[in-house]
């Protein structure tokens, strides 16, 4: 291997580490957002106007799309890729929703709300009514402006004012929303209104969350029959769909058979690592471009650089070329294209997208601080990347608590333990009492088996199929778990 080569490959590690934005859409900088965003078909379906609810379990890329049509403005843009879905007119608007910074409702305003509007659902339709109409109000008509003037006059923070106002303007914003729905078809226009991040509704206070929720899809399921151009896209963690958002009538039913579900194959998530390595940084565009040089690409004048995968297979030679085709001296140790895949697989199996992609810009980080040779065109060692996927572990829980703020009580209760655990009663007993912690925030919504249940629903653990418990290994150092016979990170 030449000085030369060395020299090079740093320098490709230093861009490497930066194709992920940490794992996090949130914090991702705008003018990045179009060149990460890799468009999976089967999630632009969510294009169509009819499609209300997009699913997903967390890490599946639900906020990175939601940035893409508003932050970035760039629906028409990934239209291109969905050729299947009836996209409307280029004439369209995006906006928040949800959430919406200091225009939004406060968690201590939230809860007073929720506390006098107990299960009443129409109390719970009213309230995101309410902030519908406000978001909406440079769309509405002079008429209606002035009509509302007084709930716009009011800060958004104020929950109880907003509502009140609400309530004392009758039908006006019903009749406001309709007459837009009508001008909006004559000048065959769209409104889209976003909702995303629904999992962070009161801190993660679960008696909060749920009923907020609740509400939100069964507002949108009275209302989107009625109007055809002011249109929801309602982005939900898989679990709080399945739990929250799937009790109604008939109208409901038929948002939740619409819906879109956020699932990645090996091809997809191998062409999202791909496109992120082609569109960041000087070097690394040219080293994708050599070493998949059998790999199609498109050049997109809004995405960027774009390869065409016709399965996860064929970017096998790339993966190889980059780390080599064993996780250590033989097969035995594991292929490196699959055990890239099964390390960030859930409990249900789902390997995700925000950690397959950090997963990689760890072991970057990791290999700069090796000083081992490697022969060109290789960029790192399976070591790092065994060291990159406790790394990466530790971060997944760690940014786990904004969604569930009471994983820092299951990490307690369950760090330093050995998995598997034979029986079910083992694991049982470890989770129960956590309820009694005094923080709301911090107690888990079940305890006991059910808590267990619920761990295994969302992936955090798992079920095996001779019946004893585990952990994924996304989550088994972050839960402060360690696996029997567990492999050592190297050296």
């Amino acid at each position: 291997m030449s000085a030369n080569w060395n020299e090079q490959r740093k320098s490709l590690l230093i861009e490497l580490q930066t194709i992920g934005s940490v794992g996090r859409a949130e914090g991702e900088p705008q003018d990045r957002l179009s060149h990460g965003f890799y468009p999976v078909p089967e999630h632009l379906r969510m294009l169509d106007p009819e499609v209300v609810l997009i699913v997903g379990p967390r890490g599946s890329g639900k906020t990175e799309i939601a940035r893409i049509l508003t932050d970035a403005g760039l629906a028409t843009a990934v239209a291109h890729y969905a050729p299947a879905i009836r996209f409307p007119s280029e004439k369209t608007e995006w906006k928040k929703a949800y959430p919406l910074d200091r225009e939004g409702p406060d968690v201590g305003g939230l809860r007073s709300f929720l506390k006098s509007a107990g299960s009443d659902l129409n109390q719970l339709r009213e309230f995101w009514f309410t902030y519908l109409v406000r978001v909406l109000k440079d769309e509405l008509d002079v008429d209606a402006r002035t009509n509302l003037d007084a709930l716009f006059k009011i800060p958004g923070g104020n929950v109880a004012e907003n509502y009140q106002a609400f309530r004392q303007a009758a039908t006006e914003p019903l009749l406001a929303l309709d007459r837009l729905d009508k001008r909006l078809e004559r000048e065959d226009r769209f409104v889209f209104v976003t909702y995303d991040e629904l999992d962070t509704l009161g801190a993660g206070d679960w008696e909060l969350m749920e009923p907020s929720i609740r509400g939100l899809v069964a507002f949108w399921a009275a209302y989107a029959r009625r109007w055809r151009r002011v249109r929801a896209k309602i982005f939900l963690r898989t679990d709080l769909y399945d739990r929250h958002a799937t009790v109604g009538g008939a109208d409901l039913a038929k948002l939740a058979a619409g819906r879109v579900e956020l699932a990645w194959n090996d091809r997809d998530l191998y062409a999202l690592l791909l496109k992120r390595m082609a569109n960041v940084g000087t070097e690394l565009p040219g080293y994708v471009r050599r070493v998949g040089a059998k790999i199609e690409w498109k050049n997109d004048p809004s995405l960027g650089q774009i390869p065409t995968l016709q399965s996860g297979q064929a970017a096998r030679p790339v993966v190889e070329r980059m780390v080599g085709p064993y996780m250590g001296a033989n097969r035995k140790k594991g292929l490196v294209y699959r055990w890239l895949l099964d390390h960030v697989r859930d409990g249900r199996g789902r390997a995700l997208a925000r950690p397959f992609v950090r997963l990689v810009e760890e072991a970057a980080r990791q290999e700069l601080q090796r000083s081992d040779s490697l022969r060109e065109p290789r960029l790192f060692d399976p070591v790092s990347l065994r060291r990159a996927l406790d790394r990466v572990s530790g971060e997944y829980v760690e940014q786990a608590r904004d969604e569930w703020p009471w994983l820092d009580a299951v990490r307690e209760c369950l760090k330093g333990q050995l998995v598997p655990w034979e029986k079910e009663r083992d694991v049982v007993k470890l989770l129960q009492g956590l309820v009694s912690d005094k923080d709301t925030a911090r107690r888990p919504p079940f305890e006991g088996r059910d808590l267990l249940d619920y761990l295994i629903e969302v992936g955090i653990l798992r079920r095996r199929p001779d019946d004893r418990f585990d952990a994924p290994d996304l989550f088994l150092s972050g839960l402060g778990l360690k696996r029997k016979g567990g492999v050592r990170r190297g050296r």
